[in-house]
Parts: structure tokens; C-alpha cells; sequence
């Protein structure tokens, strides 16, 4: 699954959006793009289970 996040911009953003995912799910594999503002999610968890951790940690995400 994908997500785009707006305001991903720098590999700092990448950390937490990586630990809220983790949060959720410790066994997902995540992969950032900054520079595209994207990340793909490699999890059992439905893509819904995601989107309030992010928006709580501070980046509002949108399935891509």
C-alpha cells in the first residue's frame, strides 16, 4: 500500500513516519521517498489502521 504525505520533506519526517507506522504495526516494512512525498507500506494491517496514527504524529496521509 502507498500513502502520500504533503508535509514529508526531509529524512527526519521519514523517521517518524516510519516509527507511527511501526507503532501500529512492528513487523511493516517501510520504504520513504522524501523527495516524492510517498511511502509504501508492506504490512497485514489494513491501510485504515494507518491514517489516525500519522495524522496524530503530525503527518496527515492520503492513500496513494
Amino acid at each position: 500500500m502507498q500513502f502520500h504525505i504533503a508535509n514529508m520533506e526531509c529524512g527526519g519526517c521519514a523517521r517518524g513516519v516510519t516509527r507511527a507506522i511501526q507503532s501500529v504495526d512492528p513487523k511493516a516494512i517501510v520504504e520513504t521517498d522524501p523527495p516524492a512525498r510517498r511511502v509504501t507500506v508492506q504490512s497485514e494491517q489494513p491501510q485504515t489502521a494507518f491514517l489516525p496514527t500519522l495524522e496524530a504524529a503530525g503527518f496527515p496521509a492520503t492513500p496513494a
